[in-house]
């Protein structure tokens, strides 16, 4: 019996699947992490952050956020340009979910 109803389920139909396709990535949840703790970052500080990230990976990850409506991306119109990223409504409430699994992380690296 178990087993028809995981012939009829569906992974990519569920909630989990759709919240990991917004964070799947090398950097997104240490970008979102990143903007969580110190709420407004501009990009060399992000790239700074990440240690061995190339501009072109940041920068998709930041598109990607940003179209996912994640974060803001505030561009001031100077020369040099500045840009600075920051978490939307929508990634703030995200970070409830991301803190725990800072929370679960802290609980249990000392075990093992």
């Amino acid at each position: 019996m178990v087993k028809n109803y995981i012939e009829n389920a569906n992974f990519e139909d569920t909630g989990f699947s759709y919240t990991l396709s917004l964070i799947s990535g090398k950097h997104k949840m240490v970008i979102l992490y990143c903007l969580m703790e110190f709420e407004v970052v501009r990009f060399n500080e992000l790239k700074r952050y990440l240690k061995n990230v190339t501009d072109k990976t940041l920068s998709s990850n930041l598109k990607e956020l940003e179209s996912d409506c994640l974060i803001i991306r505030k561009e001031y119109p100077q020369i040099p340009p500045k840009v600075e990223y920051s978490l939307s409504d929508r990634g703030k409430s995200l970070m409830v979910v991301l803190d725990q699994l800072c929370v679960w992380g802290e609980n249990n690296r000392k075990h093992y």
